[in-house]
């Protein structure tokens, strides 16, 4: 870890470059000969990155950056605040640390956190920040975390594991055994260490593919954050072979939306309707969990289609997602689209649609944005409609 960059000069020449062109930057004269350039332009790049998703850190003095890819790969700090939230106990070892976002909030949620990073570097940057920022129950150990385990006798309330996905495995289905560490395999081992297991994975994960990897799970968190997902959590504890439940979770400025079912439990059939007053649009969340018959029995709105996932109603309701009032609707046919939308401005979204939005833009001449709201979509007689709405929420 190279620690000229801590010093005050260039610390005040990173904070005053936030935003600014690396590009154009990259091209000056170093205006400080001592210090390696890229270095500079490295903090620079990763703490303007870091503005908006690390404000604790951005706004901590003599915080040390790793690259901007750790920085774009590491959690924000919304979604590790709220996956802190869901755990709790004594003891956490995280086995792949990296930047420290998650265990910086676990750390306040647990008595004692253990950060295990393999990059000797990165781990050197971490405990620098974490004494920073102030931390006296977070420990950081550099090495292989399965060496880190095996070596210690202890048994923690948990595991945290991130596992990236490897390099070798490009273009390949994304599965848990593609990822170091290879999760599925060393269940067995790590439930020696411990009795409760929060596996993170990418939002391209598919839900079904990871249960077929792993046993024991009681829980699955999908996060997302301003309606796009960020993270899949799959909570296991040593031995349960209850339900299975869902959870979903958006989290918006202002609120958190949550929404949660039984996979797999028998829900009443959704029942389906012609579109009514009101339309609901479901979250990013709440759509990669498949809940879509759930969500029509929870709320007692209508589905349109029995593949469209949206949903009517002639009340409206606090709904997980967008509310639209319907103002029209038009059969997706030549004349009807000349007549309505031709030419006009309009908030376009296909849902179980054959067409594209870029082909209807194209084809009728629909300028992006505006204050309408049109779904191109099927109905429960699998006529293709069009929904003209205003936004409520």
């Amino acid at each position: 870890m190279n620690t000229i960059i801590l010093h005050q000069d260039i610390q005040d020449f990173i904070s005053q470059n936030i935003g600014a062109s690396i590009s154009k930057l990259a091209l000056q004269k170093n205006p400080f000969p001592e210090a390696d350039w890229i270095l500079i332009l490295n903090q620079i790049e990763a703490k303007t990155k870091a503005k908006e998703k690390l404000p604790t850190w951005f706004k901590t003095e003599n915080i040390i950056f790793p690259s901007k890819i750790s920085v774009e790969q590491t959690s924000s700090e919304k979604t590790a605040e709220y996956k802190a939230s869901l755990i709790s106990g004594k003891t956490l070892i995280d086995l792949t640390g990296g930047f420290g976002v998650d265990d910086y909030y676990f750390s306040q949620k647990f008595k004692s956190v253990t950060h295990c990073e393999i990059n000797s570097d990165l781990s050197a940057i971490v405990k620098h920040n974490v004494e920073q920022l102030q931390v006296k129950n977070l420990t950081c150990h550099a090495g292989d975390s399965t060496n880190i385990l095996k070596e210690s006798d202890q048994k923690w309330d948990w595991i945290y594991i991130d596992p990236s996905r490897r390099n070798d495995a490009k273009g390949k289905v994304f599965m848990l055994k593609d990822c170091l560490p290879n999760v599925p395999e060393s269940l067995d081992f790590y439930f020696e260490k411990t009795d409760s297991i929060l596996i993170k994975t990418a939002p391209l994960l598919d839900i079904s593919a990871g249960l077929s990897e792993l046993k024991f799970v009681k829980n699955i968190h999908i996060i997302a954050l301003e309606n796009e997902v960020k993270e899949l959590l799959f909570e296991i504890h040593k031995n349960f072979t209850g339900d299975i439940t869902i959870k979903t979770a958006n989290i918006l400025k202002d609120k958190t939306e949550t929404f949660e079912f039984i996979l797999g439990n028998e829900t009443e059939f959704p029942s389906y309707h012609l579109p009514q007053k009101y339309l609901f649009e479901p979250n990013s969340s709440i759509m990669k969990s498949g809940g879509f018959d759930e969500v029509s029995s929870f709320f007692k709105i209508n589905k349109l289609h029995k593949h469209s996932h949206l949903y009517t109603s002639e009340e409206l309701i606090d709904f997980p997602g967008r509310t639209f009032e319907i103002q029209k609707v038009i059969p997706y046919s030549k004349n009807e689209m000349k007549t309505e939308l031709a030419n006009q401005q309009a908030n376009i979204t296909t849902r179980n649609f054959p067409e594209t939005v870029e082909n209807i833009r194209k084809k009728w001449k629909i300028k992006n944005g505006g204050n309408l709201y049109c779904f191109f979509t099927t109905d429960v007689k699998d006529n293709k409609i069009v929904l003209i709405c205003t936004k409520i929420i």
